[in-house]
Parts: structure tokens; C-alpha cells; sequence
């Protein structure tokens, strides 16, 4: 059957192996800031970013349940990584959602053959709201782009990257331009120029492009007017990673714990690991992991639901992508404080200890930030509230830029 996804038990068998490995120097290499390539290959090699791809195009044929069960386990061992291929499993997504049926074949064929997809969507600076400055325009009857992106989340690591760019004979409000090409173009440069505090390793700077020859057939627009389950797709990757940081907090912080021998003279208990305030925290993380795990599934689960009536060839209904919609924001305002929060209780099972750089615990603390700092979560907040309050319609589309003044 073209559509039988593969068992959990085999995902895991695959899989598992090689998220231990790339556990092993997650610490040392953020510590170092050492990029992930050898990491990315492994997961190439074992066809990772092929999870999505149906069987009839040589993937694995995964469900959404099932990447994103991946996807927290691949953040408890690193967390750059899963944010490093968001954009790709977002690119494979919008395949398989939104370009057309005889769009599809090559680019699900290139992902099955190993081909990693980067972003380069979001401009730096001050540009207007709804615009861009990166373009594709014709010259001598041939498509260029030209233009400059920063956030290039995972285009370090890539074979190819998906630009949003601006055409002259579209509209912007209405549709969204993609422009394909490969990383080692002619006229593209990669910059590692990323200096956030958090997700180092990410890959997330600077893409340029000076007048790259884009092919007809890689120019790709889809709509921006309707209701659509990329929205939840991208979010839930933060939501995913969350939950992955919180299984390394419990993880790392039972891991600091159980050897301990050193007490505070006003505690209870022999050792730490009898301390009833020790064991409190200890509980507390844990139960941040189970929560965010159980909200990142249960968005997925919704994606699931949306996935198997697109395989039946059924109508998607606005009502059904509202509610997927909702739940991600929903997930992504609890996660994201609880997430914050166990990241500093962690250092409360021990003392000055815990500081240590060597063990490099903070960067929990840093990389949940920084996912956090993405789609900030106030806004969900409000579009959640006023959905509830006046039956609103969430936001699927956004972008960020200055307002026109008043009186402009």
C-alpha cells in the first residue's frame, strides 16, 4: 500500500542510534561552536529528511505523529538541529500541501536522494511591512534573483534553499513567491554570521544572492489568502524542540543529582538524591517534560488528522484548520513558559556546582530563549484570547517591517 507509514519500532530502530551519537558532543560542540555538518550527514545517511516523502517517491512515508515524536527526541539530544532542518520538512510539507500534483515528483525525488532544503526568507533592517527587497525579475528572457536574507536557518548545512522573493507581476498581499535554487550557485553566498546567545549552531545567518540564474520550473507561488496548516507545521518545530529541551533538563539534572554526595548542612537527607526539596524539583522537571511532550503530540495529532484526509483526497475545512491552527498557538503559549521555567528551577538541585562552565547547563536556558524570541509568544496569546472572546479568525500569515506613518 502506497500510503502504509512505517511502525514506530522502526522508526526508532533507524533512528535512535544515531540521535546517541549525535548526543554524545551536542555540549561540546555548542560549547566550541562547532557547526553540526558531521551531525547533519548522519541523519542525511539514515534518511531523515526523507521521513515525509511518500514510499512512491522513495521516502519513508512517516506520518506527522511520527516526525515530530522524532523531532523531541533529535532536541533532547541537540537542540540546533531540529531547528536547523525546520525549513526543511517545511519546504517537503509545502510540497506536498501546496504545489501542484506535477510540481511535486522532482523536488520529493531530490529529498529522497539526500537533498537538505534551507530557508532564506526574512529580511534584516527596516523595509516596509508586506515588501520585499529580494527579487526575481526577467532579463533577456532569462529569471535572476537578487537580494539579501538573514535568519537562513539551516542554509549552512543545505543543498538547496527556498527564497521568498518578490515578483513584479504578482501581489504580494495575495500570493507568496518561492524561488529554488541550489546552495553552490553561482552568485549565492552563505554567511556564518548568527551571533544569538542561544541555537548556535543553527546556521541562522546571512544568505546573499547576486544575480542567480533561476530556472522557470523553480519559481514557485501559492496563495497567502486562505487558511492553511503550514502555519501549525512551522510552529509546532518550536514546540517540538521545547519539548526536547525539557527531556534534556530532566535528563541533565538526574544526571547531576544522582552521584552527588555534598549537602547543605539545613537540608534533609544523606546525600542529595534523599533530599525531599531535591526529589520536588526533580518532579517538577519531569512533569514539564510529560506536558510538553503531550502538547507537541497533541498538535500533531491534529496535523495527522489534516494529512490523512489530504491522502484520501478529501476537502480540508476551515473549521478543522482553525482548530489545528489554535492548538498550536495554544501549545506554544504553555510550552514556552513552562519550558523557560525548568530551565532555571534545573539549577535548583544544586549549588555554585552547577555554574560550572564545563558543564554547560545554561544552554537550556539559552536555546529555549531564543525559540521563544521566534513568533513571540504574546501575540498567540492575544489572537488565542480574542478567538475566544469574538470568534476570530487566528492569523496564518505574517510578516514583520515598519508601518507606513500616518501621514504618509
Amino acid at each position: 500500500m502506497p500510503h502504509t507509514p512505517p511502525t514506530d519500532a522502526e522508526l526508532a530502530a533507524r533512528f535512535r542510534p544515531v540521535f546517541s551519537r549525535i548526543a554524545e558532543g551536542a555540549a561540546q560542540r555548542e560549547h566550541e561552536r562547532a557547526l553540526a555538518h558531521d551531525a547533519i550527514d548522519w541523519l542525511r545517511d539514515a534518511g531523515f529528511g526523507a521521513l515525509r516523502v511518500p514510499r512512491e517517491h522513495g521516502g519513508l512515508g512517516a506520518t506527522p505523529e511520527q516526525l515530530y515524536e522524532l523531532i523531541i527526541e533529535l532536541a533532547e539530544a541537540d537542540s540546533n538541529l531540529p531547528q536547523a532542518l525546520r525549513a526543511h520538512f517545511g519546504f517537503v510539507e509545502r510540497v506536498l500541501v501546496e504545489f501542484s500534483p506535477e510540481q511535486r515528483a522532482p523536488w520529493l525525488r531530490r529529498v529522497a536522494d539526500g537533498a537538505i532544503f534551507g530557508n532564506a526568507t526574512t529580511e534584516a533592517g527596516d523595509g516596509a511591512l508586506g515588501e520585499l527587497r529580494t527579487r526575481v525579475f526577467r532579463e533577456n528572457g532569462a529569471w535572476l534573483l537578487s537580494g539579501e536574507k538573514f535568519y537562513s536557518t539551516g542554509t549552512l548545512y543545505a543543498d538547496w534553499v527556498a527564497v521568498t522573493v518578490q515578483r513584479d507581476d504578482t501581489d504580494p498581499a495575495q500570493w507568496r513567491t518561492l524561488a529554488l535554487v541550489r546552495t553552490d550557485a553561482q552568485g549565492v553566498e552563505r554567511i556564518d554570521d548568527w551571533n544569538g546567545f542561544g541555537q548556535r549552531l543553527t546556521a541562522s545567518g546571512t544568505t546573499r544572492f547576486d544575480r542567480v540564474p533561476v530556472e522557470a520550473t523553480h519559481i514557485v507561488d501559492f496563495s497567502r489568502t486562505g487558511a492553511t496548516p503550514m502555519t501549525a507545521v512551522f510552529q509546532l518545530f518550536h514546540i517540538a524542540t521545547l519539548a526536547g529541551i525539557a527531556r534534556a533538563i530532566e535528563r541533565d539534572a538526574i544526571a547531576f543529582v544522582q552521584p552527588r554526595k555534598r549537602v547543605f548542612s539545613h537540608g534533609s537527607g544523606a546525600v542529595p538524591r534523599e533530599d525531599p526539596l531535591v526529589q520536588q524539583v526533580i518532579g517538577q522537571l519531569s512533569s514539564t517534560a510529560f506536558v510538553a511532550t503531550l502538547a507537541a503530540r497533541e498538535v500533531a495529532r491534529g496535523l495527522g488528522e489534516i494529512d490523512r484526509l489530504r491522502l484520501q483526497g478529501e476537502p480540508l475545512s476551515e473549521e478543522l484548520l482553525v482548530d489545528v491552527e489554535l492548538r498550536a498557538g495554544k501549545a506554544q503559549v504553555i510550552v514556552t513558559d513552562a519550558v523557560l521555567g525548568a530551565a532555571t528551577r534545573l539549577f535548583d538541585v544544586g549549588g555554585a556546582t552547577a555554574l560550572q562552565e564545563s558543564r554547560r547547563l545554561d544552554r537550556h536556558w539559552r536555546n529555549a530563549r531564543t525559540l521563544a524570541s521566534h513568533n513571540p509568544v504574546i501575540y498567540k496569546a492575544r489572537v488565542i484570547g480574542d478567538h475566544a472572546l469574538n470568534d476570530t479568525r487566528p492569523t496564518f500569515y505574517w510578516g514583520v517591517g515598519t508601518r507606513a506613518s500616518p501621514s504618509a
